[in-house]
C-alpha cells in the first residue's frame, strides 16, 4: 500500500525533533522513517509500560517535556483539567474529517483535545493446546483451578486489574462503592497465589505465552494477534461478564514549543493510506473511516479486531474517578501487587 509523502514545501518546522510519549511497538517503524524523510521532522520516542507509568512521568514534569502524548479517554480528561494539553481541531489537523464521530466524541474533552488513534478491548489470552478447557469468564482467570497455579500473568494496571475483578463480581468496572471494592479485593487476593507476575506479556518470540511458561494472561486484543504470529495456539476471548472498551488518543502538550510539527505528525498519521498500514501493523481497529475502506476483508471479518455488537454492549469505557475514589482503588492495588 503506497504512502502519500508530503512535499517538503508543505512541512512544518523542518529540523525539529518531536519528543513522543507512547506505548512501545505501537507504530510501524517504516511509517516513522517515511514521515521523517518527507517532513524533515525527527521523532524521539519515550515509552511507558503502564498507564500509571505515563501518568507518573507527566506528574513529575507537570505535563512538560513532551510534544506528543498518547493517552486514553479518562486520562485525557485529567490532563485537560490540569492544563497540560493544547486544543486540536480541523484547522490544525485537516484529516480529522476521516475520523468516525463515534470515537471522536468517545470521551469527555476528546473532541477538543484528542485525535483517536486506535480502539479495542481487554480480555484473556490463553494457550488452548496447554489448557484445554476454554476460558470464557473473568472468573475462570480470577478464581482459577489448581492447574493454572503459577501460570497466569495479570496487568500491573490499577484500572484493568481492579476493574475486571469488579465486573467478575457483578459490578461496574468504574465502581468505587466500598462493598464492591471489598468483593473485588477478596477475589484478587484469592487469585494472587496463582499469579506468576503482575506485568505485561512481552511481545516477541521469547514471550512467556509463546514458550508456554505461562498459560493465560490479561491482554489487549491486538497484542494477542501479534503473538499468534509466533504461536497459533494462543486464543483470545472477551469474557462473558464484559470488558473495558478503550480508545487511545494522540494529544499535543500545551508546553510544547513545536506544536505545528506535532499537529503535522497527527495529520500525517491520519492520511488514509498511512492509517491503514499502521492498523495492519498493530492489529487494532482504526477509527479512520477512509483508512478502514482500504483494509482487506479479512481485517474487517476478524472478531478480535472488530468485536461484534454484543461484545460492545457488555463492555464499558473507564471514566475519570474522583480523587477520594482513586485513593481507595490505589490502596487496594498496592495491597494486591506487593
Amino acid at each position: 500500500m503506497a504512502v502519500m509523502l508530503v512535499p517538503l514545501s508543505l512541512t512544518a518546522s523542518p529540523g525539529v525533533t518531536l519528543k513522543v510519549l507512547t506505548w512501545s511497538d505501537y507504530i510501524d517503524p517504516e511509517v516513522v522513517a517515511e514521515f521523517e524523510a518527507a517532513t524533515g521532522i525527527g521523532l524521539n520516542f519515550v515509552h511507558f509500560e503502564t498507564s500509571e507509568g505515563r501518568d507518573d512521568l507527566l506528574i513529575t514534569s507537570d505535563g512538560a517535556g513532551y510534544d506528543l502524548i498518547l493517552t486514553n479517554g479518562y486520562a485525557l480528561q485529567l490532563y485537560v483539567q490540569r492544563g497540560w494539553l493544547a486544543p486540536v481541531g480541523s484547522s490544525e489537523v485537516p484529516n480529522l474529517r476521516h475520523i468516525d464521530p463515534r470515537w471522536l466524541n468517545g470521551a469527555p474533552d476528546s473532541k477538543s483535545y484528542g485525535v483517536p488513534y486506535f480502539w479495542g478491548t481487554l480480555g484473556i489470552a490463553y494457550r488452548a493446546d496447554l489448557y484445554e478447557k476454554p476460558l470464557t469468564r473473568w472468573l475462570d482467570l480470577l478464581d482459577p483451578p489448581a492447574e493454572l497455579q503459577g501460570k497466569i500473568i495479570m496487568l500491573k494496571d490499577t484500572r484493568d486489574l481492579i476493574g475486571m475483578a469488579l465486573l467478575a463480581s457483578g459490578h461496574s468496572a468504574n465502581s468505587a462503592e466500598p462493598e464492591a471494592l471489598a468483593q473485588a479485593r477478596e477475589l484478587l487476593l484469592r487469585q494472587k497465589p496463582h499469579v506468576k507476575a503482575y506485568s505485561y506479556v512481552s511481545m516477541n518470540e521469547e514471550s512467556a505465552l509463546v514458550t508456554g511458561e505461562i498459560w493465560a494472561a490479561q491482554m489487549y486484543n491486538g497484542d494477542v494477534l501479534m503473538l499468534q504470529e509466533y504461536n497459533p495456539h494462543i486464543r483470545y476471548v472477551v469474557p462473558e461478564e464484559g470488558s473495558n472498551l478503550w480508545v487511545d488518543y494522540w494529544a499535543v502538550a500545551a508546553s510544547s514549543a513545536n506544536k505545528s510539527a506535532a499537529f503535522r505528525f497527527i495529520d500525517f498519521m491520519n492520511e488514509p493510506e498511512v492509517a491503514a498500514r499502521v492498523a495492519e501493523y498493530v492489529h487494532y481497529a482504526t477509527p479512520n473511516q477512509a483508512a478502514a475502506r482500504l483494509l482487506p476483508p479479512e481485517y474487517h471479518a476478524d472478531p478480535v479486531i472488530n468485536p461484534p455488537d454484543d461484545v460492545l454492549r457488555r463492555s464499558e469505557q473507564y471514566i475519570l474517578l474522583p480523587p477520594r475514589s482513586m485513593r481507595a482503588w490505589n490502596a487496594l492495588f498496592s495491597e494486591i501487587i506487593h
